[in-house]
């Protein structure tokens, strides 16, 4: 069968690898979740039991028929159903006939004799199905063998999005019914589904993941609607006046539309249930090869991480040759549980705890309540599980940023951001551009300043950091950084992530919190407050909101000290020593309390300075 992105070519490398990767064996369960003709999952089936799934019923019947082939025996019919349909000369001016050949349209998909063929053929198949001759499985191959049949004879260029206007030679032969079967028996039942993979996901219980997602935006539903209403049988009325297609809403894909397939490839590796993640691509596809490095590990551990690439002839027709080289990425990973899979800010937030999260949560208590004091790019409570979750950051815009990302649907967040940029034309290093569009965004009235402006604007900025003038104006200058696809990965998991997340969202001095939420026993407080050793621009005093001093240092120790009395428990992320200066006074209320003391070593700033962090607790471990 001729189909898009179709693995024979190249199948006994991949399932080499996935065989080496994974220790196959007859007990563990392959989903082939974008099964398409099924070349993969038909290479292993003698070496594990397979799942397939198909947003199309042609490529997920025609892959089922082709893996059970060599079980259905016909018992019940009692003569062998292909050299019957082969030894006839039955024909049918049915559906087919009338509508995509000469002989009731003028449709050049089929040559008369062959469309009236292809009915008698599907009219006979379902007769025994219906009457019961036939099981489903018995069905399910007849209909591949049919399929594949259909292929060698069609008048297209490979795919039914269009007839060719001329007879190509093989559209004139006389159509065969052709046998799908290898001889191969599977070593279980095949499982079949026919859904859009984000609807089953997390419902599908396997040890291996295979994903062959399009490519591309061409939509399958479009190119294979022909095939579609072959294996349906439902004779649509409504079909396209010139190309005869069915409706095919139903069946686009947003695995080919852009940005849309990037959402979802986060949620599909989050949501499985696999171990072991394999991923089929093109150098040519819309999702780029370092996204999808990101995603992966993200979830998965990083050491195990491989991409291989594997040199591939892509299909292409008359229209589309070139020369260009392709390439066919095969990607793998082992995925991690999800307590170990941590989330990044999409902010580059000065004092950011992505890189001490696992320490933070190690020695964090659980809780019902997870109260983030200074949440900052919320990197720790993001990543923390509890049954509520409470966001409060003195900065009511940086609280409104990260808000957004919770509210706004993260592919139209993605358009808005990308639609500003090209508006403005930004770009790396380019300050003219840069300084007009942060004008503009500063010249709005403060109701009309989307977050997601100032986000474009954060991401070609110096060090993309967070700074305002005492006028709440955007006033960081212009960086040399973008919104690369490294920074794409980090807001596509972390909106998904967030949007998961029952959170509340405050903007208040820390000291006043309590007016807005209750401190209960089941409750969890986390602070990363400023550091008084080091001071960052959104922190200063000058910015239009307070700056961080002795006094507030001396409000939060006595703040810490009256939750230990009511035996709430307390994380204080802080700096007791930087550029060999010590916070004596830190040093001195840790011993006068005698809370615990958790050195975290140096940690690398996004200046490239280090700071010696330490964890404070009031409670022990």
């Amino acid at each position: 069968m001729r189909y898009l992105g179709n693995k024979d070519s190249i199948v006994e490398i991949l399932s080499g690898i996935i065989k080496e990767k994974t220790s196959l064996s007859n007990n563990m369960i392959f989903f082939d979740a974008f099964c398409g003709t099924g070349s993969v999952a038909n290479s292993l089936k003698q070496n594990c039991r397979i799942i397939l799934n198909d947003n199309l019923h042609c490529s997920a019947t025609y892959s089922h028929g082709r893996l059970i082939a060599a079980d259905c025996t016909f018992e019940r019919l009692g003569f062998n159903p292909i050299d019957y349909l082969n030894n006839n000369n039955n024909s049918k001016n049915g559906y087919f006939y009338k509508n995509y050949s000469l002989g009731g349209s003028s449709r050049m998909y089929f040559s008369e004799e062959n469309a009236a063929r292809i009915d008698y053929f599907r009219s006979q198949i379902e007769d025994w199905f219906s009457t019961e001759k036939i099981s489903e499985n018995e069905y399910h191959y007849l209909l591949a063998c049919l399929i594949e049949s259909v292929s060698l004879v069609a008048n297209t260029a490979g795919v039914y999005g269009a007839f060719l206007k001329k007879w190509d030679s093989r559209a004139l032969k006389k159509i065969i019914f052709l046998d799908v079967s290898d001889g191969r028996k599977a070593i279980s039942d095949v499982q079949i589904y026919m859904n859009k993979i984000e609807n089953i996901i997390s419902d599908i219980d396997c040890d291996i993941l295979y994903l062959d997602p399009p490519y591309t935006q061409n939509q399958y539903g479009t190119q294979y609607h022909l095939l579609e209403t072959l294996v349906l049988n439902d004779k649509p009325n409504s079909i396209s006046k010139i190309t005869g297609s069915r409706r095919t809403k139903e069946m686009r894909s947003d695995w080919s539309k852009i940005y849309k397939v990037h959402i979802l490839l986060d949620r599909i590796i989050a949501e499985t249930k696999a171990s072991h993640i394999f991923m089929s691509y093109n150098n040519s596809g819309d999702m780029s090869k370092e996204y999808i490095e990101a995603i992966m590990k993200r979830y998965g551990y990083e050491d195990t991480f491989e991409c291989i690439s594997i040199p591939y002839k892509k299909y292409e027709n008359w229209k589309s040759q070139n020369k260009n080289t392709h390439f066919e990425y095969l990607f793998y990973i082992k995925k991690k549980p999800k307590s170990e899979i941590i989330f990044e800010s999409p902010l580059n937030y000065i004092g950011s705890k992505a890189k001490i999260l696992l320490p933070i949560r190690q020695n964090a208590k659980k809780c019902k309540n997870f109260i983030d004091v200074f949440g900052g790019g919320f990197n720790v409570g993001i990543n923390f599980n509890a049954d509520r979750v409470v966001y409060n950051d003195i900065n009511f815009i940086v609280k409104d940023l990260i808000k957004s990302f919770k509210e706004i649907d993260t592919y139209d967040y993605i358009l808005y951001v990308k639609k500003f940029i090209d508006k403005f034309h930004l770009e790396k290093g380019n300050k003219e551009n840069y300084l007009i569009a942060r004008n503009y965004y500063n010249s709005l009235p403060n109701d009309k300043k989307d977050s997601r402006m100032l986000f474009a604007l954060i991401l070609y900025s110096f060090q993309q950091q967070i700074r305002f003038n005492s006028n709440y104006e955007f006033n960081n200058p212009v960086g040399v950084r973008w919104f690369n696809d490294c920074i794409l990965a980090k807001l596509v998991s972390f909106s998904r992530a967030i949007k998961l997340k029952n959170i509340e969202f405050y903007s208040a001095d820390f000291l006043k919190l309590h007016s807005f939420i209750e401190y209960t026993p089941d409750s969890f407080l986390y602070l990363d407050p400023p550091y008084k050793l080091t001071t960052g621009s959104y922190n200063d005093g000058k910015r239009g909101f307070s700056g961080w001093n002795n006094k507030l240092e001396n409000e939060l120790f006595k703040f810490i000290d009256s939750m230990t009395k009511k035996n709430i428990p307390c994380m204080l992320s802080y700096v007791l020593e930087h550029r060999g200066i010590v916070n004596s006074e830190l040093a001195e209320w840790i011993d006068k309390n005698n809370y615990t003391f958790i050195s975290l070593g140096d940690v690398v700033g996004i200046s490239g300075q280090k700071r010696k962090e330490v964890l404070i607790l009031n409670y022990a471990i």
